[in-house]
Formats: structure tokens, sequence, C-alpha cells
């Protein structure tokens, strides 16, 4: 297949309204008069996960679920020469994932996650024909298109739910690795806490992991005893542990207020009775909105592409109906969304910035 030559630099941020029209059918699926059916667009696109895999029910499945979309809405089929993906078993196979899927000459490559930043970046300069698209991370090359959300936008939002439904003033946080994107969750998270009631005590840990749920469940089980009623995590596929915990012991005690809140999709289906929102991270349709313009010949390369709650790229899923304080949580979101949007508050994304983080 003929390779697309890399398009023209686009804006830095981008716009809500391209994001939405990223999820409609493209105009470049035509019907075949003879066959009847739809012709297939001549574009190709497949993705390497990290290894939390791609049904970790968090990020990497967030970025699959963006690439089936695109693929079934331009007529694409599963498979060389449509849309597909490699799993990753180790940190080891990135590259050579990579760099396979390059060889068989799909025409846009992604790395999904900020462990393959180095990976993207190596490939990138010895596959200079193929165009690569790198989630989390910035690699600074003509034929990459860099993807960057600004999580700490919704995590302060999943901050200020948390805030306002315990009833122990006592939470948690559970991060997967000590990376940027992850103290960005960590920092937006606190934020909203301290503005929605700074009395709130937040407990943090780090696992260390994205693929280790019975880590995830551990950490949980420790919050949970020393007597937090919520606890929020950005740890991947480790954050399956916190939801089994969670619920676990709502069985036990169905009167017991327990919560647990989700990251990079809505994650109620891991937990209805104890799921209380989802910090939202629209990876899906970032996927769909590049692969878009990479189909049509606007490939990004060497650009940065930022979503914030601005561009609708990150939010907060709906506040679970079971919640005691759900009216007043949704009050306080919808007032927080405005004056982020609006640019009266500046979500810290960084520990250093939190220490100076001011909500007045």
């Amino acid at each position: 297949m003929k390779k697309r030559k890399i398009g023209t630099a686009l804006s830095l941020v981008l716009a809500a309204g391209t994001l939405l029209g990223a999820c409609g059918k493209s105009d470049d699926t035509t019907k075949d008069t003879n066959k009847g059916g739809e012709k297939k667009n001549d574009f190709s696109v497949a993705m390497v996960t990290d290894v939390g895999g791609v049904d970790d029910k968090s990020f990497n499945q967030s970025a699959w679920e963006g690439l089936q979309k695109f693929g079934k809405d331009n007529g694409l089929s599963k498979g060389k020469g449509g849309y597909d993906y490699l799993q990753s078993k180790s940190d080891a196979d990135y590259s050579t994932n990579l760099n396979t899927l390059a060889r068989q000459d799909f025409d846009l490559v992604y790395g999904i996650g900020f462990l393959m930043q180095a990976a993207v970046e190596e490939i990138a300069k010895q596959q200079k024909d193929s165009q690569f698209a790198i989630i989390d991370a910035e690699v600074k090359q003509p034929n990459v298109a860099s993807v960057l959300f600004k999580e700490q936008e919704a995590a302060f939002l999943a901050g200020v739910a948390a805030a306002l439904q315990t009833k122990s003033n006592h939470i948690g946080f559970i991060g997967g690795m000590e990376i940027p994107v992850i103290e960005r969750f960590e920092a937006g998270f606190l934020a909203g806490v301290k503005a929605a009631k700074p009395e709130v005590k937040v407990d943090v840990q780090y696992s260390g992991a994205f693929d280790k749920a019975e880590l995830g469940q551990n950490i949980a089980s420790k919050m949970y005893s020393s007597g937090a009623d919520v606890i929020f995590h950005a740890a991947g596929g480790t954050g399956n542990g916190l939801f089994k915990e969670a619920t676990d012991r709502k069985a036990k005690d169905p009167s017991k207020e327990i919560w647990a809140i989700g990251v990079d999709r809505d994650q109620n289906d891991m937990g209805p009775d104890v799921v209380l929102t989802s910090a939202l991270k629209r990876v899906d349709v970032a996927v769909q909105d590049l692969s878009k313009k990479a189909m049509d010949g606007n490939f990004p390369g060497g650009e940065v592409a930022l979503y914030g709650l601005a561009e609708d790229g990150v939010g907060l899923a709906p506040i679970n109906s079971k919640a005691s304080n759900k009216d007043a949580i949704e009050a306080a979101v919808k007032e927080w969304i405005e004056k982020i949007k609006s640019g009266a508050v500046k979500v810290p994304g960084t520990r250093d910035e939190l220490k100076n983080f001011s909500a007045k």
C-alpha cells in the first residue's frame, strides 16, 4: 500500500467540533455499485498496547475501542490492510511490535502510552516513510504525531466528587507508575478535594505497575481498612483490584459506604454498586480523530495535539444514582467545569504546582 504523504501542521489544540466529527462516517467510504456493498478505504491503521493489554478495562481498551469504531465507520476489516493491534507482554516487545506493523505497511501505527516513548522514537527514525502516533508522550520526529491530555482536569472533577461524597473525610488515591501522566492525575485529584472540602484526608500510594490487579486490591484493602470510604485509581489494569475489593466489601455489608472511582473510560461496569464515577480520558476519541486526519491526508507529523475539558477530550462520567450526595456533586461539578473552561481556575498538573494552588 502506498504511504500517504505527511500532512501540514495542525493547530496545537483540536476543536471539540472536530472531535465529534471524527465519530461520524467518513466521506471516503463509497458504494461499490458493481457489488452492491461498500468499498473499503485504501487506508490501514494499527496500535501497539503497553503491558496492560488490550482488555485492561482502562487505557488500552479505550484506545482499541476507538480504533475499532474508526475501522467499522470507514469500512475497514480487522487484520492486515485494515485495523489491528499487537499486544506487548513486556517492554522488550515495544520496538519489535512497532517495527512489525510498520513493515506490514500500515499507514498509521500507534504506540499506546508514555512507556513507549523511546520505542516510538527509535522505530520512527528507522522507518522514515511510515507514520506513527504516540499517546501520552511527545516524540519530536516529523513522522510522529504526539497526543497529550489534561488529565488533571478530569481528576479535579473526580476529586470534587470524592470530597463531597465521603462520610469519613478520608479518601485514597492509587497510582500506577510514578510518571508525569499519573502525576497529573494525582495533582488534579488532590486539588479537586482541596477545592471542595479542604479538611478531607487523602492517602496516596503507587503500585509501581499497570498490570497487577492483586497489588491494587491489596492497597485498596489497607486504605478501606484504615477508614477511607472513597478511592480513586489511575493505575490501568492494577486498578481492577480496587473494584474487586470494593465489590467484595459491599457484598459482605450492603449498608456500608464503599465507593471507587474509575479512570480513562466509564468503569461503572466494574461494579455498578460501588463505582461512584470515572475520570474520563477520551483516548478513543483522540484515536478516531487523528486516524481520520491521517486518512484524509492531513497527518499532523511533528505536532502535539492537546485534549482538555475545553476540547471535550476529558471529563467526568455520570454520578452513580445510588450516591447519597448525587445532586450536590452534580451541581458542584457543573460549576467547576465552567470555571476551568473559562480559565478562571487553572488545575495543577504537578506536585509543585499543587503546592501553590488556590481555587479562590
